[in-house]
């Protein structure tokens, strides 16, 4: 590795989220427990935004990033991740500090004042079961309520993690009430980003930095998160500037029963 090269020392802690007995139990349910982890990294040197793709290329070649994150395969078993030939990476907004975000889910009738979520008549969508005014306005561009989030409130960072949790896996059991896919969203927000109050404004701001991130082989083609793409599957780092810490949070979507 070269001497100005990021380096990174693995932080053996599991994110609280992912701990806690309440949340472990709608992991399970929704078919996310056992394909879903994250890795969380110290680094050396202070991180500015205009050095993020030197910072993801030196993260995905650190003999200790290699050494402790993992892959899935297609057969569902967790393996280890080969040096990174060439990585891609799309910054996500994180800019949201309230779950008043999710507001007009209610202010747009898709879901009622009590937070019971309104039906639908059923539609299929990439191995997805919709039956659901949420889910339909988190898949379907030619639904109704689609654009009730614009394009930049999509590239959210709050929004992909909520969106992935309503989704969950090819056999989840979907939720009647909005309240646990809000409940687990704003604890998973919470372990993965940093909030600072701004001195002069007294307003709160994210401080941490989001990134979709995807590494190619030499012909060009994704290798991870998969060889095989899905919307449910994804790898997101989230970096914190100020504590130096990095998190890598990985899910792959799998396949049914049958």
């Amino acid at each position: 590795m070269e001497e100005n090269s990021f380096k990174f020392t693995y932080l053996p802690k599991q994110l609280p989220t992912f701990s806690t007995k309440d949340f472990t139990t709608y992991f399970e349910k929704w078919y996310l427990k056992d394909r879903i982890r994250a890795w969380k990294f110290s680094f050396d040197k202070g991180f500015q935004h205009y050095k993020k793709e030197q910072f993801i290329q030196d993260f995905f070649k650190d003999e200790n990033v290699l050494a402790n994150i993992q892959v899935m395969s297609a057969t569902g078993g967790w393996g280890s991740l080969a040096s990174a030939h060439e990585v891609s990476s799309e910054e996500l907004n994180c800019t949201v500090t309230s779950l008043n975000f999710f507001d007009k889910l209610k202010e747009e009738g898709i879901v009622r004042e009590s937070g019971a979520i309104c039906k639908c008549f059923d539609e299929f969508y990439e191995g997805v079961t919709i039956s659901d005014e949420l889910r339909k306005m988190i898949l379907l561009e030619d639904s109704d309520n689609f654009e009730c989030y614009n394009e930049m409130e999509r590239k959210e960072y709050i929004f992909k993690l909520f969106s992935h949790l309503v989704i969950g896996g090819p056999i989840c059991q979907f939720e009647d009430n909005i309240q646990p896919y809000l409940d687990v969203t704003k604890s998973l927000y919470k372990d993965l980003v940093c909030v600072q109050r701004n001195s002069e404004t007294k307003e709160m701001m994210v401080m941490t930095k989001a990134y979709k991130v995807k590494i190619m082989d030499l012909k060009g083609n994704t290798v991870y998160p998969s060889e095989q793409e899905h919307d449910q599957t994804f790898a997101y780092l989230t970096v914190d500037p100020l504590k130096r810490h990095v998190t890598l949070l990985y899910h792959c979507w799998g396949k049914g029963l049958w």
